[in-house]
């Protein structure tokens, strides 16, 4: 009997002194979608051929490629974020400005940012125009940004 009630004993506290392991599968801080459309046709995708994106004295992101969509991201120390969009010979440099919101989201994810009242200017070198689709970035869902070029 004394067998019995001590591995009862061990395996009652074994069991409580188990710990859940923490891990994070909630989305986190998110990234800039940016699709790309024809300007002669609103609806239209239209990949941008030989696009290179570059943020501001880091490498690039994107070198050379064809593409209908990007993601990038966003400076989290900072207030706005600059990059320069290559297509061909020409190029735009686009500056992002947001108001920072550091959001709790679980204990084994600890904090995200969202990214609000989000705008953005650009030199319209071969961007024609573009539409901002929700000015709070807090996932990735959808694309963010609409550039007609």
């Amino acid at each position: 009997m004394k067998k019995y009630s001590l591995l009862l004993f061990i395996l009652i506290v074994a069991l409580t002194n188990c710990e859940k392991d923490d891990i994070c599968i909630e989305a986190t801080t998110p990234n800039l979608i940016i699709k790309f459309y024809d300007t002669n046709d609103p609806e239209t995708s239209k990949a941008v051929s030989s696009l290179t994106v570059t943020a501001n004295e880091k490498e690039d992101i994107y070198t050379g490629v064809s593409l209908d969509s990007i993601v990038i991201p966003l400076n989290l120390s900072e207030n706005s974020t600059t990059y320069k969009f290559q297509s061909g010979t020409k190029t735009d440099t686009i500056i992002f400005n947001y108001d920072r919101k550091d959001v709790f989201v679980s204990r084994s994810c600890g904090y995200k940012t969202v990214f609000e009242n989000f705008t953005m200017q650009t030199s319209n070198n071969w961007i024609k125009s573009y539409v901002i689709n929700n000015s709070t970035i807090e996932n990735e869902t959808n694309a963010h940004i609409n550039i007609y070029h």
